[in-house]
């Protein structure tokens, strides 16, 4: 951090008055890996944190929503959806630079390749059908009850995020796409009609962003809840899914081409049988439209990624490399889109 030019000084003063017991600051340091909000191991006398934070230099309109992510996960505390514990929330800007906010530091294992290697087909199995429970749970819980009734607005989910990713996918195009503008075409005239179904979602519920047990085969923390709101549980789902199309080499790994049984992973329609069985629904319909949806929406975010590493912003090295699945990505949901079986 201290390559930002961040006044360390003044940010231990800040620390000490809003954590008791902190201490004195002794590193600051990035993690690697994600491309959103810059993260940072903070160790200090009293033990160690997370600082997560708004990305430098000019940002799209309510991206990095770092305030939402805290305040999501202050809300979950104690749930059955388990999250780091919160500390503390800095809206000023001027203290380091951007908003940030200060976590626990959750000492588990970030795995990135979903046929997790590491494990035993028992582990890989149990692991799997525990994301799923979580995914459940959380689309379970009522948000009103935990303060959240208005982290979302009212009406059809889909409409509104297809308005706003494809805003946000204008705002930080580079290229023509041939096959991002056909996604963009047919998913307005083919979202489904509203439902009513509104809970809270993750928003980019994928295996690199839960953080798992050290020695046993459940999520001891589920994090970066940047894109968390009120809206259909359906699009978190689909998204958890996606993983089983992507390639398994690249910035994304997925599991396209990898026959997962053997493996002891679930195939997607045991995944949705699993899901619906634990929230107690029916069959899910529309399948096509929440896959390819999720499809656009990943699409747009590597965009944005794109743009910022271009515009020199970015938080990862890798970004151009992220940035570059977009069109891969709208090409995906196209097939997802012809495939008539869906």
């Amino acid at each position: 951090m201290n390559k930002e030019n961040i006044d360390f000084a003044r940010l231990n003063g800040y620390l000490e008055l809003a954590i008791p017991g902190i201490g004195l600051l002794q590193s600051v340091d990035k993690f690697t890996g994600g491309q959103s909000n810059p993260t940072y191991r903070v160790q200090s006398t009293g033990g160690t944190y997370v600082l997560r934070r708004k990305p430098s230099g000019k940002l799209l309109k309510s991206a990095h929503a770092v305030e939402r992510e805290f305040r999501v996960m202050q809300a979950l505390q104690g749930s059955t959806v388990p999250v780091p514990q919160t500390w503390c929330l800095c809206e000023d800007p001027e203290l380091i630079g951007s908003v940030f906010f200060v976590m626990s530091y959750e000492d588990g294992r970030i795995f990135w390749d979903p046929t997790l290697p590491e494990l035993t087909t028992p582990e890989r199995s149990a692991l799997y059908q525990h994301e799923i429970t979580v995914l459940a749970a959380l689309h379970s819980l009522d948000p009103a009850s935990i303060g959240l009734a208005d982290f979302g607005r009212p009406g059809n989910y889909f409409e509104r995020q297809i308005a706003r990713w494809t805003g946000q996918y204008r705002a930080s195009e580079t290229d023509r796409i041939d096959a991002m503008e056909s996604l963009i075409a047919w998913l307005e005239p083919h979202t489904p009609p509203d439902d009513g179904q509104s809970t809270l979602i993750h928003g980019d519920y994928r295996l690199d962003n839960l953080i798992i047990a050290p020695s046993e085969g459940r999520i001891q923390a589920v994090i970066d809840w940047e894109l968390s709101t009120l809206g259909h549980p359906f699009a978190d789902l689909a998204y958890f899914c996606m993983c089983l199309r992507m390639p398994n080499t690249g910035q994304i790994q997925g599991l396209a081409g990898i026959d997962p049984v053997p493996l002891g992973i679930p195939r997607e329609h045991e995944i949705v049988a699993q899901y619906c069985e634990s929230r107690g629904i029916g069959q899910i319909d529309h399948w096509r439209f929440y896959l390819a949806f999720s499809f656009f929406r990943l699409a747009a975010i590597c965009q944005g990624v794109m743009k910022r590493a271009l515009d020199g912003n970015a938080s990862s090295d890798k970004a151009i490399a992220v940035g570059g699945l977009t069109s891969q990505l709208a090409q995906m949901g196209m097939e997802v889109i012809n495939n008539q079986e869906e």
